[in-house]
């Protein structure tokens, strides 16, 4: 959560020249930022920010903890993506625990 009382607060509009240029020469494109907050990335990792006047803005220190959290999660082991056959197996597979536990059988359909 952003303290505005204690974080220097940086308008969203600012962020792509506060950042060096990616290997390709490129800056992040201000889109990207707003992506970031409203919908956020690897699994749900959002960028805080608040709205103040019509202008979003977000913190110095919010950027370095949207940064360590990105960080944590890239060093996890990442999860391939399921495939709709994959995940029709791994829900038959629940299914079938799931009546083993409740002592009826499978019945499949």
């Amino acid at each position: 959560m952003i303290d505005i009382g204690k974080e220097e607060l940086i308008p969203v509009r600012d962020l792509p020249g506060r950042f060096p240029p990616r290997p390709n020469k490129n800056r992040i494109h201000l889109s990207s930022f707003y992506r970031w907050i409203t919908r956020g990335v690897r699994g749900g990792i959002v960028l805080e920010s608040i709205k103040l006047g019509g202008t979003t803005y977000v913190s110095a220190q919010a950027l370095e903890r949207f940064a360590e959290r990105l960080s944590a999660a890239t060093n996890q082991t990442p999860r391939k993506a399921d495939t709709p056959r994959t995940r029709r197996r791994e829900i038959d597979r629940a299914a079938r625990r799931v009546a083993d536990m409740l002592g009826g059988g499978s019945d499949d359909e």
